[in-house]
């Protein structure tokens, strides 16, 4: 019998050509990386990384099929929203680790706290929760 595989999303950053590590990713949010594929100068081509079982990629740029970073470009086409415990925490721990805040954590009148942080690769991350008012 075949087992069925859950629908999930894994988005695939694109990252510099020639970037050697991923400790941002593990310092800011935790993430482990499950695998890597390098190229022969020992820079990334791929990183596969999961953060609490939520998986995404690093890969480098591919001009053939028009994939570049964002710093490559002056711009993202995507922010990823990442769900978490405690916003605070995460945003402190990823400017740590070399991002630059873009806007401070604070609570929305749609129920949501959130805060965004640009990473070292130009990739924006918007740290958010749902919260309860009362």
């Amino acid at each position: 019998m075949k087992e069925k595989l859950n629908t999930s999303f894994a988005p695939q950053l694109i990252i510099e050509n020639g970037t050697m590590d991923v400790d941002f990713y593990k310092n800011a949010f935790g993430a482990v990386e499950l695998r890597r594929f390098s190229n022969d100068d020992g820079s990334i081509h791929v990183s596969e990384l999961s953060i609490d079982g939520a998986m995404f990629h690093l890969h480098e740029e591919m001009p053939k099929s028009s994939s570049y970073s964002p710093r490559h470009k002056g711009g993202v086409t995507t922010i990823i929203g990442l769900m978490v415990d405690d916003v605070d925490a995460v945003m402190t721990r990823a400017v740590r680790a070399g991002a630059q805040e873009i806007s401070r954590a604070k609570d929305y009148e749609y129920d949501m706290r959130q805060g965004e942080v640009e990473d070292p690769h130009g990739h924006i991350w918007l740290i958010e929760k749902i919260i309860r008012k009362s």
